[in-house]
């Protein structure tokens, strides 16, 4: 009588051996799995808190006052485009839109070339104190300075000009790029540079050549949010601009009146200004996010 061991392989009766049976994983931790469903209904919930603002502005914009008003027809109704007409024909919205965009594009170019070449400078020379004074420049509240901006602009006739709205922009612009450029020309290996310069090119020509084009991304996360500021802006435009220079968020305050508020148009005007920024978010979000984590993890 054969006596067959634990550890011997069983056979099945047509002589062929049995297969293995598959290993069962095991189950995830309940806490996982709770965590995973926390996390999608977290997400879920701030995409909706953000999104919902969005969403009735946009409704708004298609309904009439009367409807505004009316809870029974919050998302139910007949769309009307008379608010739009309003905003971009009778009350010739283009002229605001191509004002705001003159005063964004002027203002963040300027604050590009003189911010460029200051971030690298104080990068590579360690100018600490010339940062502080940037970085104390970029949290002073703009508020602060309207009255004496005010009064010396209107001392010099500037005040309701383009070059007022370009120079008090330049103000806040000018030292977020710095600041943003500065961490990213200290992500930047120095290496680079050295290496430019051995083979014949002066400190200037190594950042024209070789810095300058490295940086692009950082350049473009620093343009565009400060861009997005420009275009945004509504305190220092209400006291510096005049009835030709007018910006987009200037004039939608028009639809505030003493008496009443033209909530139609002012939710078609606001949809108006708020569109053009969220496209340039949308295609630059990667340049953005990019650029603000540049120098992060340096060292």
């Amino acid at each position: 009588m054969t006596v067959l061991n634990e550890n011997t392989e069983t056979q099945t009766s047509a002589g062929q051996p049995r297969q293995p049976r598959p290993v069962r994983r095991p189950k995830k931790p309940l806490g996982t799995r709770a965590y995973k469903v926390f996390r999608v209904a977290a997400l879920i919930a701030v995409v909706l808190f953000l999104v919902a603002p969005l969403f009735w502005m946009l409704l708004a914009s298609l309904k009439t006052n009367v409807d505004i008003y009316d809870t029974a027809k919050s998302f139910i109704f007949s769309p009307t485009f008379e608010n739009y007409a309003n905003v971009l024909q009778r009350n010739n919205y283009f002229v605001f839109i191509f004002n705001s965009f003159w005063v964004a594009f002027v203002s963040t170019a300027l604050s590009l070339v003189l911010g460029v070449p200051a971030a690298y400078a104080m990068s590579r020379f360690t100018m600490h104190r010339s940062a502080l004074v940037v970085l104390m420049a970029r949290v002073i509240p703009g508020v602060s300075l309207l009255v004496p901006w005010y009064y010396v602009f209107s001392n010099l006739k500037m005040v309701g000009g383009f070059e007022v709205l370009i120079l008090s922009h330049m103000f806040v612009a000018l030292p977020l790029i710095v600041y943003i450029m500065m961490s990213y020309f200290d992500s930047l290996p120095l290496e680079l540079e050295e290496s430019a310069q051995v083979d014949g090119l002066t400190p200037i020509g190594a950042f024209q050549r070789i810095t300058l084009p490295l940086s692009v991304a950082g350049m473009a996360t620093a343009g565009i949010l400060s861009f997005i500021f420009s275009w945004n802006n509504f305190m220092f435009a209400l006291v510096l601009s005049g009835s030709k220079t007018k910006t987009l968020p200037v004039a939608i305050f028009d639809f505030v009146s003493y008496a009443s508020i033209d909530w139609g148009g002012l939710m078609a005007a606001a949809t108006v200004v708020t569109i053009p920024i969220m496209i340039i978010a949308l295609f630059t979000q990667k340049y953005i996010v990019s650029g603000m984590t540049a120098g992060a993890t340096k060292g």
